[in-house]
């Protein structure tokens, strides 16, 4: 089941539009100031879950009585983010596969936090990616393969989710690698590019975290 949960950064709204048209959600998740952006962009979550500590006044009283979807309050004294709650849900729910739009944005603590919770569906063996106008994040455990044609901007970029990665090796990239152990302070894995029509990552341990980015300019 394709699911897309929309959490409370920042969200621009026509990228926002246009990946949702693409992407064709089977099951959609509006977390906290979220549910903001589903109204106004017209759009109908099958569930809304948060504290609603960000939620402008008022937004969430209608669904509260008497609406169709369903609705999951949290006191927000809590031990956990709005978004891991949704993304726990979704996992419940059946999700196959999920888009996180609007975990990123000004608030880098939030922006660390939604990173920490791809952690959750990697260890669920569900996809998952956090998007936004420039980037498209994912977490990996194990090998994988990029289309040319199927990537997201124009640079590729690696970070360790962890102390060390072991072994990475990047082929068909314009800067490849061969059993690389990239540690938590490399900066190594910055601004790659795909030069072949697939490009192959293989790494021996460790988790990953690939960031596939282009500027803001352009877009």
């Amino acid at each position: 089941m394709r699911t897309l949960i929309i959490s409370g950064g920042t969200i621009d709204r026509d990228f926002a539009l246009s990946f949702i048209r693409g992407y064709r959600p089977e099951y959609c998740v509006a977390a906290d100031r979220g549910l903001a952006f589903c109204e106004a962009a017209g759009l109908q979550p099958d569930y809304i879950v948060g504290d609603f500590d960000s939620l402008p006044a008022g937004r969430l009283e209608k669904y509260l009585s008497g609406h169709k979807v369903p609705v999951r309050t949290f006191n927000p004294v809590k031990d956990y983010s709005d978004t891991e709650i949704a993304l726990c849900h979704a996992i419940e729910a059946g999700a196959g596969q999920i888009a996180l739009l609007g975990a990123t944005g000004s608030r880098i603590d939030h922006v660390l936090a939604g990173l920490q919770c791809l952690h959750i569906p990697l260890k669920a063996g569900i996809p998952a990616w956090i998007v936004d106008a420039c980037n498209r994040i994912s977490l990996h455990d194990h090998d994988f393969i990029i289309r040319k044609n199927e990537q997201f901007g124009t640079f590729v970029s690696f970070f360790p989710a962890g102390e060390a990665v072991e072994d990475l090796t990047l082929e068909g990239f314009k800067y490849p690698l061969h059993n690389h152990r990239m540690v938590n302070s490399d900066s190594l894995g910055v601004s790659n590019e795909i030069q072949e029509d697939t490009a192959r990552v293989s790494f021996t341990a460790g988790r990953l975290y690939m960031v596939q980015s282009q500027d803001g300019r352009d877009n």
